[in-house]
């Protein structure tokens, strides 16, 4: 269970928004449904949902939703509100449209659930416009600073598990390396984390480097000793294409058959967990309260199990790291 924040709401908004923007992740259909639902029980009149991302935004594409509009979908993956990049967000001029087209709508504040773009875009849209803006962590990848979770980290978790334990019985059967592939092209959160759950042999992250030649080392005694050289690698896609390619190219070297499997979008997927509902929800709803509060220019995320506020200019200026001693504990279990 998570602890939520007490706050005494002073500012009677009327018409609010939302959007999903960036990469989506399991776990926005809860956080929509939590902001909707908590808006309308609070005595906010209208509550729109803004289509796909900024996008959508600066077209106008903008529609009222209801407390029925977010029936059945706390068990539905992505978002029904769509989603897109939009690099023309970073123009100054744009952000000055977008601002008018809220203020001809009569919305008063908009939500944004996102990753470290989509903070960037909420932050940059209130500091230059003055309109009140709340962020929400919304990204599988677990790398929005000041918040030690992300709504959809913990689905694409374990649909990458669910996945590898599939992989690991035909390393069994065929007695074969499998190098597996998960998303994170700049942090390691997603690899390291399912590479402790997993029981992986190495791990590869950006963050650090790894010693291919101890593992080439360790599967030759292996084989040698009649155990052949099964196992799993999981390896983070990494900044550079191709990272999972040239490590099997090596492996191939050192006398190995290495096997590869890229799990790639299916990791963004599939019908949040449990856990990434209840975050989601406890968001959602704490972002109204905070937003009735008269905060501003904040992201709520969670630290130690409580619902906080952090400011946006914080979460878009600095970064998360890996924690070594949580990474050094997939050297400790290797073989």
């Amino acid at each position: 269970m998570f602890t939520l924040p007490h706050l005494k709401p002073i500012k009677p908004y009327k018409s609010i928004a939302l959007l999903t923007s960036g990469g989506d992740s399991p776990g926005m259909n809860p956080a929509i449904r939590g902001i909707v639902r908590a808006a309308l029980n609070s005595g906010i009149e209208n509550v729109y949902g803004i289509q796909r991302g900024y996008s959508g935004l600066i077209a106008g594409d903008i529609q009222k939703l209801s407390s029925r509009s977010v029936t059945n979908i706390v068990q539905r993956g992505g978002t029904m509100l769509k989603s897109a990049r939009c690099l023309e967000f970073k123009d100054s001029t744009i952000r000055a449209k977008a601002a008018k087209i809220l203020h001809e709508k009569g919305i008063e504040a908009l939500i944004v659930i996102g990753g470290d773009g989509s903070m960037t875009g909420a932050h940059l849209l209130t500091e230059e416009t003055g309109i009140p803006v709340i962020g929400l962590p919304g990204t599988i990848d677990n790398d929005i600073p000041g918040s030690d979770d992300t709504i959809g980290f913990d689905t694409a978790v374990n649909t990458a598990l669910e996945a590898i334990d599939k992989i690991r019985d035909t390393a069994l059967s065929h007695e074969r390396l499998f190098l597996v592939e998960v998303m994170g092209r700049n942090s390691g959160f997603i690899a390291t984390q399912v590479g402790i759950a997993c029981g992986a042999e190495l791990v590869v992250v950006p963050e650090y480097e790894f010693d291919l030649h101890d593992l080439c080392v360790a599967l030759a005694e292996q084989r040698a000793s009649g155990q052949g050289s099964s196992g799993i690698i999981v390896i983070a896609e990494g900044k550079d294409p191709g990272l999972t390619s040239r490590i099997a190219y090596q492996l191939e070297e050192q006398g190995q058959d290495p096997k590869i499997c890229i799990l790639g979008h299916i990791q963004r997927g599939g019908s949040p967990s449990g856990h990434d509902r209840m975050l989601a929800s406890c968001l959602g709803a704490s972002a109204v309260q905070y937003l009735l509060a008269g905060y501003n220019d904040i992201m709520v995320g969670l630290r130690q199990g409580a619902v906080i506020d952090i400011p946006l200019r914080r979460v878009i200026s600095e970064k998360k790291t890996l924690d070594q001693n949580i990474f050094d504990i997939t050297t400790l279990l290797h073989k």
